[in-house]
């Protein structure tokens, strides 16, 4: 099933948006998030010295856009255990402000998913259904991690809260499309057990288009 990542600007405002990679130049300021950059000659050199110096470093402090930006190309990246350090160093900085950072929030959630803390993922997508129902990346995101669980009913209502915030959201309508797959797989292979004939051949038939999904 189709995981998704929270657009920039989500909730009202909420999230912190952020931009992508900006080659860099001169007049271009670098963070500590980026790297020091390498200079040749004299004045490289001079640079490299004064680097050296106690207490001397260049680089601004990156702004919370910018933190975000940051974590969502580590998450894309499959770095997830680095993603989530700084996700709770962040969290961690921003304790005790008033108001709620979405995107920090789902870029949690979403970590934690990819390491397999699925339990963890699944409280704070369900935390964000209860203050922002009317996001549906989350609800999206919930129903993932209930089908991986193969509790398919509880994906279904997930994706039908997805789809009442956003009829056309896609993610959750090719999820949706899976589910309903999935859910009349179990029905004909109970009623196979069951000894109703032809359930067998239905449920192979759709084992062969569910995989046909997945391997395309």
């Amino acid at each position: 099933m189709v995981l998704v990542a929270l657009p920039s600007g989500a909730a009202l405002g909420q999230a912190m948006g952020g931009s992508g990679d900006l080659p860099y130049n001169d007049t271009q300021t670098r963070t500590k998030l980026d790297p020091p950059r390498p200079e040749g000659g004299w004045k490289g050199l001079a640079n490299l010295l004064e680097a050296l110096k106690p207490g001397v470093d260049t680089r601004l402090d990156p702004t919370p856009s910018q933190i975000t930006s940051h974590i969502e190309r580590l998450l894309n990246d499959g770095h997830a255990e680095q993603a989530l350090s700084m996700i709770e160093k962040r969290q961690a900085e921003i304790e005790g402000q008033r108001g709620t950072d979405v995107q920090l929030m789902f870029q949690h959630a979403r970590a934690l998913a990819a390491l397999g803390r699925t339990t963890e993922a699944v409280d704070i997508y369900t935390e964000m259904t209860t203050q922002f129902p009317e996001l549906p990346e989350p609800w999206n995101n919930l129903a993932a991690l209930y089908a991986q669980q193969g509790d398919l009913d509880q994906a279904h209502d997930a994706l039908e809260m997805a789809l009442r915030a956003n009829p056309d959201y896609p993610a959750a309508r090719a999820n949706m499309g899976d589910i309903q797959l999935m859910m009349a797989l179990r029905t004909y292979r109970d009623a196979a057990k069951e000894g109703v004939p032809g359930m067998d051949t239905k449920a192979r038939e759709i084992e062969n288009m569910l995989k046909e999904k997945q391997h395309p």
